[in-house]
């Protein structure tokens, strides 16, 4: 079962990397930081908990932050994915362009309403990573 959840848990990076929704590869490379021949991107990935009852609640809030954050200029994907085995489960994958563009993302307004309305849907808190991004750029 274990096996399970952590290949489960690597199919979003593995989808986030070898598919950047409606972006081509080629923008990806381009609206990349490039650091001594390397590619350094952002990516968010944050396990959310949600309480039964308000899991159709979450998906529908999501939905708009997921739509508003993907027009952002420095996302290049911002994706929910729902564990099949536990609905109340959730694992939402951003690659952004860089830490500015996030720290963008962090003011905007339906960043902020997001947090404030789905916090009492929270079984408990979100565990947020960051993580950087590097590829050999040959």
């Amino acid at each position: 079962m274990k096996i399970i959840h952590l290949l489960l848990a690597g199919l979003p990076l593995i989808l986030v990397l070898s598919c950047s929704g409606n972006k081509t590869d080629e923008n990806i490379l381009t609206e990349s930081v490039i650091k001594n021949d390397t590619i350094v991107q952002k990516m968010i990935n944050a396990r959310i908990y949600v309480k039964p009852d308000k899991v159709n609640d979450f998906i529908e809030a999501a939905r708009e932050i997921i739509d508003s954050s993907n027009t952002e200029d420095g996302c290049l994907s911002y994706s929910l994915y729902q564990d099949p085995y536990d609905n109340t489960r959730f694992i939402m994958v951003e690659l952004w362009k860089d830490q500015q563009a996030i720290d963008i993302h962090f003011e905007k307004t339906y960043f902020k309403e997001f947090g404030e309305k789905t916090n009492a849907w929270m079984e408990k808190p979100a565990e947020l990573k960051i993580y950087d991004i590097i590829a050999n750029n040959q």
